[in-house]
């Protein structure tokens, strides 16, 4: 019951799946994987009759090892002798192996020559039967286009260049002199020598090749060779060279007196056969490099394990069987190649057996071999594959080590120059420069400093005195570790940049100002405010920071608003358009309100017994702006009940208006300070291209760099790459006269500028941190030195000591302070109020003329009203005057008409009548004749008329 329900469960989760995944049938491929052969014949070339034994007795205990042999598979061996001749090699190759069919080729190297190797791999490799070697260590077996089938057991002599490479970074031997010989095992050497530096991760444990010096195999003497390189700064020397080739080396090198004290020779395994090496040489020697039962037996397993895994895969056709087939190519050879690279055999005789993609063996073991004394060579170390670590590792025994001179101190491997080319440049306040008509002139804490210019014919130095941070950092390192020096300004004023140079000429990068001098070698060391960054380490050296700083943004301070409208910055414009229309509008509401209430007029007699009517609207304007300015009204206020609610309200409003405008007021001209416009580099102002604000760096600087670097500032980079400036004094020069609203640089020298200068400011906070560093040449002997001076400076205090002397002086205690008080009102923040005085005034006068005006022309006029009424006047008396003369006339006509003409009873003439009043002028209360009426009655009476009579003058 149990077996059935194994059989169902078995049939559910492994035959069924299985059916859906691939439920096709078996294919033909399968089918001819079900016939691959069953025998295998491996063919040998081998030196001796012991190894072809031992040939034989691999294989044939290798049938008994189920681990790499399955069953129902036989291994048999055909083995044949090494002929020197490399002719008769190949056609032994033709007659007695592959008409054998062997699926693969042992070889190892002939006892005499070296082409009957070459010979095996040709022939077998027209028809890609693998090869593989367990003595050839000719590079040129790594040639794939030659050498198409071979693998190998033992690793080519440039392999070497990895232990060499391991070595050096063990002693920090960063600078060397590379000498070969000009065969292919040389050439292929240093070409594995400098692609494996240039892999290297960690530029500042690259190795710089000096010099490299070739050499024609079979040479007399290497005297020339040797003083060429003898005053270069390296004295590590890495060499390959024939047994023969090597004595005449050593033999001239010691005759010069290059193989003792401060030298470094490491060696090839050839050249430490010979009979002369000197002592303290190193060389390398691979381990189980002549035992050839061993590589026999790994060659033979790798072979047996590729075949067993292709076996599984891959449809295995038959070996070639006739050489004269020339147009029959054997494609499972080619893949038999590519299995056996992919082997790796963990534990095998020689041990871990691996291929590179050439078929090269990698993971070889080396011993680290010293010349001591009598020519003895002592094993010092070894090169060996670590499990732990799955790499490749060297170990050491430096204490066993005897270096040339026979001692136990290793050589510094460089030659320590004492007086040093310094170059420099001007960035206060670290470097002030100036100029000099003699350099005696400089004082004492100042050091010469000429400008070569490399583009002048005359080669002429400008004299310069430089003083500053750096230069005294330059007099403490120089006592401190014990050089001297020479120093120079930077030829072209920059501190250098990466660009390609004659672009169109295809011209490559290079470095300009100071770095490229540096990298070109023509000084050797730069004290200035020298950036540290990724891009300069690549080239040069840096010692540690002596000082630590960022970048940060220079601007000046925001000037207050305008000193004509500083009282008017209590409050904003709308606000002020709202007060403004407040007053006028209660002033229009009191009048009216005061207008329309019927109790608002108000009949009081006044004490000249005039009336005082309503409130009218001059009066209300006048009331409401006296309200508002405080002042006090004497006339022209409210009647109403209503309209003086209302003035009470307005009051309490121009109460809060004006205490609001005073406490701001305070707040705004003496408690007021700047601030900076940006806050940072975050600003959205930088961030955002289309804002009108310009920002700018110094060209192919520290700073400009890093902006190359961050992706994030890419849109402000191309908007302020345009604006860059070729030195910081321009660009600080600019800012403090407005035209650069912005300079991103060092921090320290814009904390510097800002302490001089309190009308400048820094913003935000410090990014892209870094540190000025001085800069060394690559390997330079003094780098350690340096660093070590440095961080002693900062551990004594000098750095501290610099700075406060340098950079602080003091300057921004004062600005700080300066920020602490408060302002104090002046003339310039109340001109605007004595400007609006003068203009009161100045409108006052003016409308005072116009009113002066105005009045001289109502007088003149209301002059010539009365000219024309006194002409009326009289035209009207004369005019009336002859109405009355017609009348007294007519009325004697009509007297005489009726009989009265006695003169003596009544007289009628116009002069016998009195005329006291003919001087009156008055038209309302006058008579036609001039008169009075009482006087006209008055004078009837006395004519004893009756009373009534009327005269005849009255009568029109």
């Amino acid at each position: 019951m149990n077996i059935l329900i194994y059989l169902v469960f078995y049939s559910v989760c492994v035959l069924i799946p299985k059916l859906m995944a691939d439920p096709k049938p078996q294919g033909a491929s399968d089918m001819r994987r079900r016939n691959n052969p069953t025998y295998f014949n491996i063919g040998g070339v081998l030196s001796n009759m012991e190894s072809q034994m031992i040939f034989k007795e691999t294989i044939s205990h290798l049938n008994f090892n189920s681990q790499y042999v399955p069953k129902g598979v036989t291994y048999d061996s055909t083995a044949i002798s090494m002929d020197p001749n490399p002719i008769r090699t190949a056609l032994n190759v033709c007659n007695y192996l592959i008409n054998q069919s062997v699926y693969a080729v042992v070889v190892s190297h002939p006892l005499t020559g070296d082409l009957s190797p070459a010979a095996v791999s040709y022939t077998s490799g027209f028809y890609h039967i693998p090869v593989i070697g367990i003595s050839s260590r000719d590079s040129a077996f790594s040639d794939k286009n030659i050498h198409v089938s071979f693998l190998r057991t033992v690793p080519p002599y440039s392999h070497q260049a990895d232990v060499w490479m391991e070595f050096l970074k063990r002693f920090n031997y960063l600078k060397v002199i590379f000498i070969h010989s000009s065969d292919t095992d040389g050439r292929a050497l240093l070409g594995r020598f400098q692609s494996s530096q240039n892999l290297e991760e960690d530029v500042e444990t690259k190795v710089q090749v000096e010099t490299v010096i070739e050499f024609e195999p079979g040479l007399d003497s290497f005297t020339d060779q040797l003083l060429e390189v003898k005053n270069l700064q390296s004295r590590v020397y890495l060499m390959y060279a024939g047994k023969t080739d090597s004595e005449v080396i050593f033999r001239d090198a010691g005759l010069l007196n290059m193989t003792g004290l401060t030298y470094v020779w490491i060696v090839t395994e050839q050249a430490l056969e010979a009979s002369n090496v000197p002592i303290g040489t190193l060389g390398l020697k691979l381990v189980n490099a002549t035992r050839e039962e061993d590589h026999i037996k790994d060659s033979i397993y790798v072979l047996a394990s590729a075949l067993r895994e292709m076996n599984r895969t891959e449809v295995i056709t038959k070996a070639p069987k006739d050489c004269g087939d020339s147009g029959h190519i054997w494609e499972t050879g080619k893949t038999l190649f590519d299995y056996i690279k992919k082997q790796n055999l963990v534990n095998g005789s020689t041990g871990n057996v691996a291929f590179d993609d050439n078929g090269d063996r990698i993971n070889a073991e080396y011993d680290i071999i010293n010349v001591q004394s009598n020519q003895t060579q002592i094993s010092v170390g070894q090169y060996h594959f670590s499990f732990e670590q799955n790499r490749m590792a060297l170990k050491l025994d430096k204490d066993a080590i005897r270096w040339p001179g026979n001692t136990s101190q290793a050589p510094v491997g460089i030659l320590i120059p004492t007086h040093l080319k310094v170059l420099t440049i001007e960035e206060k306040p670290f470097v002030y420069v100036r100029e000099t008509q003699n350099e005696d002139d400089c004082t004492p804490e100042e050091i010469p400093c000429p400008h070569f210019n490399n583009s002048a014919d005359n080669n002429d130095f400008v004299k310069y005195c430089c003083k500053g941070f750096c230069m005294d950092l330059l007099k403490e390192l120089s006592a401190k570790i014990n050089f001297t020096y020479n120093l120079e300004l930077s030829p072209d004023g920059q501190f250098g940049s990466y660009m390609v140079r004659n672009s169109s000429m295809g011209g490559k990068k290079e470095w300009t100002g100071l770095i490229g001098e540096l990298v070109n070698e023509r000084a050797d060391m730069i004290v200035a405010p020298l950036t540290i960054n990724p891009e300069r380490a690549e080239f040069i050296e840096f010692s540690k920071p002596f000082k630590y700083q960022g970048i940060t943004i220079l601007e000046k301070k925001p000037s207050r608003s305008s000193t004509l409208v500083s009282f008017l910055q209590p409050f904003s414009n709308t606000l002020w358009i709202l007060v403004m229309v407040s007053v006028h509008v209660v002033a229009l509401v009191l009048y009216l309100l005061d207008r329309f209430s019927p109790f608002g007029r108000f009949k009081l007699a006044n004490t000249d017994g005039t009336e005082e009517d309503a409130l009218n609207l001059s009066s209300a304007i006048w009331f409401a702006w006296g309200v508002l300015l405080n002042s006090g009204i004497g006339e022209g206020t409210p009647r109403s009940f209503s309209a003086r609610v209302l003035g009470m309200v307005w009051a309490g409003f121009a109460m809060i208006i004006v205490a609001s405008y005073t406490a701001n007021l305070a707040a705004f001209l003496v408690l007021e300070r700047p601030k900076t416009k940006l806050t940072g580099i975050n600003d959205a102002r930088l961030r955002n291209t289309m804002e009108n604000l310009t920002c700018a760096t110094v060209k192919g600087s520290a700073v400009d760099m890093y902006f190359r670097r961050q992706v994030e500032l890419s849109n402000m980079y191309r908007t302020m790459e345009a604006n860059n400036y070729d030195t910081a004094e321009e660009a600080i020069q600019d800012v403090k006269n407005g035209k650069l609203m912005a300079f991103i640089w060092d921090s320290s020298r814009l904390e510097y500028e800002a302490a001089q200068d309190c009308e400048l400011v820094t913003a935000g906070e410090l990014f892209g941190r870094s540190g000025y560093g001085i800069g060394l040449k690559k390997g330079s002997p003094w780098a350690d030195a340096v660093t070590l001076a440095i961080l002693d400076f900062h551990e004594s205090g000098v750095m501290e000591s610099l700075d406060n002397r340098w950079i602080l002086q003091g300057n921004l205690q004062q600005c700080e302070q300066f920020e602490k008080t408060p302002n104090t009102l002046g003339l310039k923040n109340m001109a605007g109020v004595f400007i609006l005085v003068a203009a009161g005034i100045v409108g006052g006068i003016g409308l005072i003329i116009i009113e002066m005006a105005y009045k001289k022309h109502q007088i003149r006029k209301q002059k010539r009203m009365e000219l024309a009424r006194h002409a009326a006047d009289k035209w009207r008396g004369a005019i009336e005057k002859r109405k009355t003369l017609r009348a007294t006339i007519a009325a004697q006509r009509r007297l005489k008409a009726n009989g009265v003409n006695d003169p003596a009873t009544v007289s009628l003439s116009v002069d016998a009548l009195p005329r006291p009043c003919m001087e009156a002028r008055s038209p309302a209360r006058a008579w036609p004749g001039g008169c009075d009426v009482r006087q006209r009655t008055h004078h009837a009476e006395d004519t004893n008329m009756p009373y009534g009579t009327v005269l005849p003058d009255m009568i029109v």
